[in-house]
Formats: C-alpha cells, sequence, structure tokens
C-alpha cells in the first residue's frame, strides 16, 4: 500500500461496530407491524433471536440468509477482511448450512484512504470466502466517511438438519469452540494497549472460519447450536435458554478466555457493547456470591467472529471434544450443561464439580 494507516481511528468517536442492544432493537422493532400470517416455508425467522433465517424451496433443500458487517476492529486491511469475512459466514455453519454464495457490502472513504487499502480489505475476505467453498458473486459499495465492511451470505441445508439456537434439551453439554475476551483485547488495539503478539493471536482466532468445527458436528446428535457473538456468551447462551425453554448453567472456570484479557478489563479496557450486554442479562444471570464483576462482565464481552456453542447430549459430548481437538480446534471446551430447572435463566458456577 502506499500509506500506512490506522484504520480504526476512522471508527466514530464512541463507536465500536457493536450490534444494537437487544433491548434498543426490541424498542424498535415492537412497533412495526406483524406480518398477516407467517408463510410455512419460513422455517427460521425472527422468533428466537437466531443465527440466520432458512426458507425451505422443496423437501430436500432450504435456504440460510445472513448478513453482517462493522467498522475496523484491527488495523490491518487485509486482516480486516479475513475477519469480517469469517464472521459473516459463521451464521450459515451455526444453522448447519453450507455457504454457497456471497455479496460483498462496502462503505469507504474513497477520497481519504488510498484505494489500495480496500484492495486488501477485498482480498482478505475473498481468501476466506474460497476457503469456506463459497463463491463472490458481485455487492455494492458507497463512499462513506468511516469505513464498513461485511458480507451478505447465501447457504444451503437440507430442511430436517437445520439447527437453530432453540433445541437444546436438559442432559446436554455446551461445547464453546473459540475463546471469549476478542472484545476487550480489539478495543485495545484502538488504544494501542495491547502486544503484536497479542494482536496477532486475536486476529488468527477471529480469522478461523467455523466451517472446521461445523464439519465435526455433522456426525453427533447436536440439538441446537449459536455462534457467540455480539452479545457475548451470556447473551447468546441466554437466547438459547429462552428459546429452548431450558435453563442453562455456566462453568466460569472452564471458558477459555484469551490471555491478558483479565488484566486488560483491569485497566478499564472494555467496550461499551460488553457493559451492555452485562446490563440486558442482568436480571436473568445468577452470579456466584463472591464473583468480581470484571469477570462478569468478561463473560459478556462482545465478540467479534467466535466461536460455536453447541448443545449436544452430554453421552456424545467427550466424543465431540475429542473430534474438535483431532481437527486443531484447540481452544473447544465444555463450558456447561442444559437443565430443567429455572428455565429461561443461567446460572453461573465456579466449579461443575
Amino acid at each position: 500500500m502506499s500509506e500506512k494507516v490506522k484504520l480504526t481511528s476512522f471508527t466514530t468517536k464512541g463507536g465500536c461496530g457493536c450490534k444494537i442492544s437487544p433491548d434498543a432493537l426490541s424498542a424498535v422493532l415492537k412497533n412495526l407491524p406483524a406480518p398477516a400470517a407467517r408463510d410455512p416455508r419460513l422455517l427460521v425467522g425472527v422468533e428466537t433471536s437466531d443465527d440466520a433465517g432458512v426458507f425451505q424451496l422443496n423437501d430436500d433443500l432450504a435456504i440460510v440468509q445472513t448478513l453482517d458487517f462493522f467498522t475496523p476492529i484491527v488495523d490491518d486491511p487485509y486482516w480486516f477482511g479475513k475477519i469480517a469475512a469469517a464472521n459473516a459466514i459463521s451464521d450459515v455453519f451455526a444453522m448447519g448450512g453450507k455457504p454457497i454464495t456471497v455479496l460483498n457490502i462496502v462503505g469507504f472513504p474513497i477520497t481519504k484512504l488510498d484505494p489500495s487499502i480496500l484492495t486488501e480489505i477485498l482480498r482478505g475476505a475473498a481468501e476466506k470466502v474460497v476457503e469456506a467453498g463459497a463463491v463472490l458473486v458481485g455487492g455494492h459499495s458507497i463512499d462513506d466517511p468511516e469505513p464498513k465492511f461485511g458480507l451478505s451470505v447465501t447457504g444451503t441445508v437440507h430442511p430436517s438438519r437445520v439447527l437453530t439456537n432453540a433445541g437444546a434439551k436438559p442432559g446436554d453439554v455446551l461445547i464453546l469452540t473459540k475463546p471469549i475476551g476478542v472484545g476487550i483485547q480489539t478495543t485495545a488495539i484502538k488504544r494501542d494497549a495491547l502486544s503484536p503478539e497479542q494482536t496477532e493471536l486475536v486476529m488468527n482466532v477471529m480469522a478461523t472460519l467455523n466451517k472446521y468445527a461445523a464439519e465435526c458436528m455433522e456426525s453427533f446428535p447436536v440439538h441446537a447450536c449459536t455462534d457467540v457473538t455480539g452479545f457475548g456468551l451470556l447473551g447468546h447462551a441466554l437466547e438459547m435458554a429462552e428459546g429452548s425453554q431450558a435453563g442453562i448453567r455456566i462453568y466460569a472456570d472452564e471458558v477459555p478466555v484469551l490471555p491478558g484479557t483479565r488484566e486488560l478489563a483491569g485497566q478499564g479496557i472494555i467496550p461499551g457493547g460488553s457493559k451492555s450486554n452485562f446490563r440486558w442479562v442482568a436480571d436473568r444471570v445468577q452470579f456466584p456470591e463472591g464473583m468480581e464483576e470484571l469477570d462478569r462482565l468478561i463473560l459478556c464481552d462482545a465478540v467479534t467472529s467466535g466461536g460455536l456453542l453447541i448443545s449436544v447430549p452430554a453421552t456424545d459430548g467427550i466424543r465431540l471434544l475429542e473430534e474438535l481437538h483431532a481437527r486443531g480446534i484447540e481452544w473447544a471446551q465444555i463450558v456447561g450443561e442444559v437443565v430443567s430447572d429455572h428455565p429461561g435463566t443461567i446460572r453461573v458456577i465456579s466449579n461443575p464439580l
């Protein structure tokens, strides 16, 4: 590139590219008119806050549709493209589908930044699209003072093999395939507070496709799945608990966390989205007595391109975990269980034993 820029400096002051909080979104959507009747071909809609929509085309084929974009969270444009693509495509894997086509969504300050920077963003994304097994078919761009990038993704799935966040059953264990702490560490990048080694690690974690974890799931009787992104581990686990009408216990000591996250949080490096998540779940999550607020916030940390949260019968959980590790998904860990008591809420416990 012809210039060295700090991409994250173009993010609007106070902005982080985080999702709109669930409470704020609900306030917006509640005033919209309800459809006259639900189309029976719509297998998954907005009712359970799932990762993507699923629409049945015939007895053997349904399409999965999703869209995601955000402002830069890292300064390397090539890596920004890779991360944004992995993040958007993940929703299809979380639904049990396979991505087939993508459209790029671009907002870029073309008069302020060298066009080669956008080339690098698109190059990084294109590599991930190919790795995911999908095809780029086009996109749309606007001249925007703040860089934004993401993808609209279409995938396919057999109607009988759709995974949602609403099928978890008591007796299941919960497996998380990537570490949390991403929001705190990417906020540290913006504040020049993350070491080069930490930056490289968090970028690699975010750019890793959930394709390989999804392939491991195919041989197991998975009951529910979601990917952990903007609402944090507890936010997405809560959506699973509410959608499944079951209770969830999270083993705090077993949750994989990126090294250095707690130290950064102790310095006050916590994104606004993570704090919003904490407020949103507060009345439906019971934390252990004496658990420090920092540790509670980390469990709510807003993640970009996080791992899959998989609900699978306990009898299959260890075998699935072993399969994930054998495929090189080294962060995967059993982080909780699904129970019949306290439905629709979460209990965080320090030790599962």
